[in-house]
């Protein structure tokens, strides 16, 4: 097949780049990276100097593509789907970008905070850091669950991040609620997001990626 996307079942941002795929609908080829293997990890450096994941590598294009919102962006534009993630209207595509944003550095990042900091040896962790980053969870949260009330009232039903198509920021809101349910639970003081949050479980392309990652949920940390 033309596109390899390189990555690992359990990164929230392997899975936002996968839900593109799967809404998308575009044949690839999965390659599951075990960066403690020197070899594999060899082999994406010398895909991408950085070596993170995800990565798209397009053969018929010669194109490497990393970062989750670029594969999905190159995605949209060089292998169009049924399901338009960013939208054609430049207004409302500039607004799907920014709730994209808002979930990565928002929901993602203080999420991997804390998953993070379990990972780490006791004399290294960072209680404070992990208290910040709760705080900010929480703060994101009411954001978005006001948002999602505000769209709820104009659909008069459940709809996603931007009105009645999914899209870019539904790729990116389903993992980064999904893992932040786990280390911050949203609660039932916002049920818009909590309602929303189970709307994208049982959206095929997201329940999907959950149940291929299914076997991999052990190694997730708990907290300890």
């Amino acid at each position: 097949m033309s596109l390899t996307l390189h990555y690992h079942p359990l990164s929230s941002f392997c899975w936002k780049a996968l839900v593109a795929l799967y809404e998308n609908g575009a044949p690839f080829t999965p390659n599951m990276v075990n960066l403690g293997d020197p070899a594999e990890r060899a082999a994406l450096l010398a895909l991408s100097p950085i070596g993170r994941f995800p990565l798209l590598r397009d053969e018929t294009r010669g194109e490497t593509v990393p970062e989750s919102s670029i594969v999905i962006e190159y995605l949209d534009r060089h292998y169009p789907g049924t399901v338009r993630l960013i939208p054609d209207d430049p207004e409302l595509a500039l607004q799907t970008r920014l709730r994209d944003r808002f979930v990565d550095l928002y929901v993602h990042l203080p999420t991997q905070k804390i998953v993070g900091d379990r990972l780490r040896p006791a004399d290294r962790r960072d209680p404070h850091g992990v208290v910040v980053a709760r705080a900010e969870l929480r703060s994101s949260y009411a954001i978005l669950d006001q948002q999602l009330l505000i769209l709820d009232q104009q659909l008069a039903r459940g709809g996603w991040m931007m009105g009645e198509q999914f899209s870019l920021a539904d790729c990116a809101a389903a993992p980064a609620l999904f893992y932040g349910n786990k280390v911050e639970p949203i609660g039932e003081g916002h049920r818009h997001l909590a309602a929303y949050l189970e709307r994208l479980k049982v959206r095929p392309s997201f329940a999907r990626v959950l149940k291929e990652a299914e076997p991999y949920f052990g190694m997730f940390p708990q907290e300890s």
